[in-house]
């Protein structure tokens, strides 16, 4: 039997490509394999139209990835790639397919406690301006080329539209409980920076019916550029301790 390997699925924050991440595949271990996950209408998938609804993208995304996601995986999401991330995992348990072996929210209010004024000026290009100029992260190239800031607000306002969407309910419909935390290991990575207040991110610790952990690192919303190394050790230790038990399953069985 070859030497065990996960799959860790990555996605991008709103207004950004999951080319934000190619980095990470010399940064993180040899059995770790990157698996960045596009969404429609950006980098490779630019001549799709944007999908503006949370449900349907999730389940999109959940089709497209069928094959990394039968296997040995993991899923990391930065900011509302957090919220597709989780969005993802509950897919996976309503339809009795494998789960991940751990899922990484980071950058990102539990679901439970998203701000609902979070987004507001969806179709607003000074309020979106505004906003990526506040949360840092864009590079000034971006503001200078009326292409690029014109391509860089409607993938904003479209992944705005998606945040807007989600709901924090159960696919029984209302009145019926949430749903219950998931049974994976959840690792949340925050900025002590960052606007999010502490609690909204400290709740995270309800969707978890697994092990838990909360790390807070030096800088804003954009604190795995600021701290990649140490953001990047902190996934890596969780991955490890899941590929420890893999590879302590493969020699018994061996």
């Amino acid at each position: 039997m070859g030497s065990p390997s996960i799959d860790l699925l990555v996605l991008p924050c709103a207004g950004a490509s999951a080319t934000m991440y190619l980095r990470w595949r010399r940064l993180l271990p040899a059995w770790v394999r990157l698996v960045p996950v596009e969404l429609p209408g950006r980098g490779g998938r630019i001549g799709e139209p944007y999908v503006e609804d949370c449900d349907t993208l999730v389940a999109q995304l959940c089709d497209e990835h069928a094959a990394s996601m039968g296997g040995r995986y993991a899923l990391f999401g930065h900011s509302m790639g957090a919220l597709l991330a989780y969005g993802m995992a509950q897919r996976q348990r309503a339809l009795s397919r494998p789960l991940p072996c751990a899922l990484f929210a980071s950058g990102s209010p539990a679901p439970s406690r998203r701000d609902p004024e979070r987004y507001p000026g969806k179709g607003d290009d000074a309020a979106l301006i505004a906003d990526l100029r506040k949360q840092g992260g864009t590079p000034e190239e971006v503001f200078a080329s009326a292409e690029l800031l014109r391509l860089t607000l409607d993938t904003l306002g479209a992944d705005y539209r998606v945040c807007d969407s989600f709901r924090h309910a159960s696919p029984a419909g209302p009145g019926t409980p949430l749903p219950a935390p998931l049974p994976v290991p959840l690792h949340v990575l925050a900025g002590r920076d960052d606007d999010i207040a502490a609690e909204r991110i400290e709740a995270w610790r309800r969707e978890a019916g697994a092990a838990f952990t909360l790390d807070w690192f030096d800088g804003g919303h954009f604190f795995i550029r600021q701290q990649e190394a140490q953001a990047l050790a902190a996934v890596t230790r969780a991955l490890t301790r899941q590929f420890s038990g893999v590879r302590h399953a493969v020699a018994a069985i061996a």
